[in-house]
């Protein structure tokens, strides 16, 4: 065997002693004492595998001076990601075949990880074309960053048909527009009243007569919850939307949609990621430049970014007990590779060898300067992180010990036919 990793590794549901065998670039086997033409000790460490982070805004092409293909999946791979699946509210937006293909050329070359792209859904677009390029289809049923809107339930019934047809999943922003208030937002507490739960609700409960399997993403209220769970949709939620809540002093950086809530809703979040009922967990990474940010409120775009920080203040979480390390394995590994369809997730024979190797003892405050989004900033300064000791991706290591070691080799997991 071409290399062999050694340690406590997170296999078949629990922490023990593994020697991993990985050959052209997939886990070959499994075993105590395996032999190998290099040998990688990580004895004194943990061995998970490396996260897949399903809902990302890399602004790749059209919006690059907030972030592009290449900081994107760089800072993803310093916080643990080892693939990301991208939105399509990019410029031109990812609505038709062409500009689906164009936006694959434009990232080409770009990635430091594997990466899959998102395709939008439009009231007249035909999804059939792209679906063989597509990680899954993404559906906006309130605005937010760009003009991709589906508002008519005959609209959304046609969606969910053609989106049943190609066996993908329809990922949906789930705010009902119509229930999205206009009056003129001075901070937080106005945002949050021009956006209440209750359009949240509103959209979830339009969504099981699609047909098709569909992902609520970034569940923001305890309401949406709620909602969700009694529908028996899958479920996605952001770390902000449970770590963050609308008392925030960071005005205008802290705008995003939906957006943050409560206290009490932030809470109920955590609680339900922390016991397993929310499937899983997606950064919303959505940069902006801290210029416009740094408008007055109501002019401010929404969004922030997290897929650097995300599974790094996750892993604080489960070594201070707060939050069980299956379960963070489950929502930010395994569940985003099953729902997705891709050959990662899982420390297993015959998956890609995507290794997240994680210092327990590394815990620190998260600091700006450190990170590598080109936007420059974050909500999370100060916050207890451990960040990955390494990343490897498909046997090759990408990142160690905060430096950048391997080459960009990340590839694109739905290339098409």
């Amino acid at each position: 065997m071409e290399l062999v990793v050694e340690g406590r590794a997170f296999v078949k549901g629990r922490l023990s002693n593994w020697s991993i065998g990985i050959e052209d670039g997939r886990i070959v086997a499994l075993g105590k004492n395996l032999k190998g033409d290099r040998k990688i000790d990580c004895r004194h460490m943990l061995i998970l595998p490396a996260a897949i982070d399903p809902h990302v805004h890399f602004r790749d092409p059209g919006l690059t001076a907030k972030e592009d293909f290449s900081t994107g999946t760089l800072a993803a791979a310093f916080g643990g990601v080892g693939c990301v699946l991208d939105m399509p509210n990019t410029l031109p937006p990812a609505v038709k075949l062409i500009d689906l293909k164009e936006k694959k050329e434009a990232i080409s070359g770009k990635a430091w990880i594997d990466h899959g792209l998102f395709a939008g859904c439009m009231p007249r677009e035909k999804l059939e074309p792209m679906a063989p390029f597509a990680a899954g289809f993404k559906m906006f049923m309130g605005s937010s960053t760009g003009n991709l809107l589906v508002t008519e339930d005959a609209d959304m019934k046609r969606i969910g048909r053609e989106v049943k047809a190609t066996g993908k999943v329809l990922s949906v922003h789930a705010e009902d527009e119509s229930l999205i208030g206009n009056e003129l937002e001075r901070d937080l507490h106005d945002h949050m009243r021009n956006r209440p739960a209750e359009a949240e609700v509103s959209a979830i409960n339009k969504l099981p007569p699609l047909g098709c399997r569909v992902n609520v993403c970034h569940i923001s209220s305890a309401e949406g919850l709620r909602a969700a769970e009694g529908l028996k949709l899958h479920k996605e939620v952001a770390a902000h939307h449970m770590l963050l809540d609308r008392e925030s002093k960071s005005g205008a950086f802290a705008k995003v949609n939906p957006p943050l809530r409560t206290e009490q809703d932030r809470l109920a979040l955590l609680q339900a990621f922390i016991t397993g009922r929310i499937e899983m967990l997606g950064s919303d990474h959505a940069p902006h430049t801290a210029e416009e940010k740094e408008q007055e409120f109501a002019a401010a775009p929404s969004g922030m970014p997290g897929v650097e920080t995300q599974v790094p203040v996750m892993l604080s979480l489960v070594k201070k007990g707060t939050l069980p390390l299956d379960v963070l394995v489950r929502a930010m590994a395994e569940r985003p590779a099953a729902l997705f369809g891709l050959n990662k997730g899982r420390i297993e024979v015959g998956r890609d060898a995507d290794l997240m190797i994680v210092d327990t003892r590394s815990m620190g405050g998260i600091k700006v300067n450190n990170l590598h989004s080109k936007c420059g900033w974050t909500l999370y300064e100060g916050f207890d992180a451990i960040f990955p000791h390494a990343v490897m991706l498909r046997g090759s290591v990408v990142v160690e010990e905060g430096s950048v070691v391997g080459e960009r080799a990340g590839r694109d997991v739905f290339a098409g036919p």
